[in-house]
């Protein structure tokens, strides 16, 4: 069983920079792929990026760049830094865990967050 937090949304300018983090707790979160995905109203959860328990990242092709994923094992947590922000980055942020392998696929991972508000608006 993992648990997820997350925290650090909010809300910024257009341009701006935000960090969230994802602390889990449970004996595998530390050597499970962990991963952000984001969503809003309109659209279905969309995958951010992941990162396995050896550092190895994906990130979504449209966010190279701007967003970097990295974990902390010992701290039990990964960060997601998110820079450059726009607007339409306006979205519900979760973590997820569970995966054994590099995924962007949400059916891979069994266990989510309650999810954190990041707002991008001027």
């Amino acid at each position: 069983q993992v648990q997820l937090v997350e925290s650090g949304g909010g809300s910024v300018r257009p341009g701006g920079s935000l960090r969230l983090s994802c602390e889990g707790s449970g004996r595998t979160f530390t050597t499970t792929t962990v991963g952000w995905f984001r969503q809003t109203p309109e659209k279905e959860r969309e995958f951010v990026a992941s990162i396995m328990s050896d550092g190895s990242t994906v990130l979504a092709d449209s966010l190279v760049g701007r967003f970097t994923i990295s974990r902390d094992n010992a701290k039990s947590t990964v960060t997601l830094q998110m820079n450059n922000l726009k607007p339409e980055d306006t979205a519900v942020y979760y973590c997820a865990a569970g995966s054994p392998y590099p995924s962007s696929r949400r059916a891979d991972f069994g266990y989510w967050g309650q999810g954190t508000q990041v707002t991008v608006s001027s």
